[in-house]
């Protein structure tokens, strides 16, 4: 039967697009699918406010009637111009095993992206860095997170047959959290602190967290992130946005916030326990009882994620990291966390994952941006 693409016009629309990538992954035991609540948060015109200057366009694919894949085509000219580049991006893309369904997809978002004056497609990406981005290549046998796309096996042969090339990967890492945290590090710290006068903030609430150092935060990761893969400094109002969908749950004792004599943030560490099981067990809604997964896996768990880590540029290489972990690893020791996913790291990023030598980990899962020129 011949395919059938759709744009996708409508909000009811909008709704199966984000189904059917919950959908395809229902009876995977590895897939953590995310919530239809904040894909719809993330992919509605008039919510997220990445969409007042990036232009997008999302396609479904029908076969007898029946969603068998979708794609989003994705335009940030904020990023094409920090990079000088015409770059259009896919993402939220997912499709069955079937050649001609995933090439459908891709005509239309090159067509999309040609008539756009764009000369080059890449992805999985999303609207921003704060989205999740490149495709699994390896590790599928194990537990997707949060932030992180998992697709099947099969993805990588239709990409590459229809001519897409590796653009970057990024590598995942799964740590073990020491009983018994290192002393080294405590004394470590306690040097760094002293001699560039740096000290850690504690909180009694996330209300004195996002009203003191929210801002802040994003400043130091527009900072830090702005010579990464494909990163576009977020605004104002991405801010806002950003501080809103984040920093409304999180537990006070997996963060850490590093500050100078000014108050100003030039190290953070923000991690969370994990909430892959929490999701597949909500299967993609909140109600009934998604609500109640989610809030329990804040405290009981064996697995913490390490979302955000940032050093200002001024303080790298020089052991401020060992104040973030002396921070956070002794605390996941103790609330019974066994192990720490680390969030995906751009391979070329070896500052990143240098540290993790201090540890017991092994890199257990690898992603890909591909690109092709059109």
């Amino acid at each position: 039967m011949a395919i059938e693409i759709q744009e996708v016009k409508s909000k009811s629309e909008l709704k199966k697009f984000i189904w059917f990538g919950i959908n395809l992954y229902k009876n995977n035991k590895f897939a953590a699918p995310p919530l239809m609540m904040d894909d719809l948060l993330n992919l509605s015109k008039d919510r997220n406010p990445a969409h007042e200057f990036c232009e997008s366009a999302y396609y479904v694919a029908l076969k007898n009637g029946k969603i068998v894949g979708r794609i989003a085509a994705i335009i940030n000219p904020v990023a094409n111009t920090t990079w000088n580049e015409k770059k259009a991006r896919f993402g939220w893309v997912d499709f069955i095993d079937d050649k001609e369904v995933s090439k459908a997809l891709f005509d239309t978002a090159i067509a999309w992206a040609k008539g756009k004056g764009m000369t080059e497609i890449c992805g999985p990406l999303g609207f921003t860095d704060f989205d999740p981005e490149g495709l699994l290549i390896e590790g599928y046998d194990k537990p997707s997170t949060l932030a992180t796309i998992y697709n099947y096996p099969y993805y990588v042969q239709h990409i590459e047959n229809y001519g897409f090339k590796k653009e970057i990967d990024w590598k995942e890492y799964l740590i073990t959290v020491p009983e018994v945290f290192p002393e080294k590090f405590f004394r470590i710290a306690e040097i760094v602190k002293q001699k560039y006068k740096l000290r850690s903030v504690h909180f009694k609430s996330r209300k004195e967290v996002v009203s003191n150092y929210a801002n802040k935060i994003f400043g130091l990761l527009n900072l830090c992130y702005k010579d990464l893969y494909g990163f576009a400094k977020l605004n104002e109002k991405q801010i806002a946005f950003y501080i809103k969908l984040y920093f409304s749950i999180f537990r006070l004792d997996t963060i850490s916030i590093v500050v100078d004599e000014k108050d100003d943030v030039v190290a953070l560490g923000i991690a969370m326990p994990s909430f892959t099981k929490a999701l597949q067990k909500s299967k993609g809604s909140l109600f009934p009882l998604g609500w109640f997964y989610m809030l329990r896996a804040l405290y009981k768990n064996d697995v913490i994620d390490l979302y955000l880590m940032a050093v200002h540029p001024e303080y790298q290489s020089k052991g401020v990291n060992s104040i973030m972990f002396a921070d956070i690893m002794p605390n996941a020791a103790k609330n019974g966390y066994k192990f720490a996913e680390s969030n995906p790291e751009l391979e070329t990023n070896t500052k990143m994952s240098s540290q993790w030598g201090s540890f017991e980990n092994v890199n257990h899962k690898r992603r890909r941006a591909y690109s092709k020129e059109i």
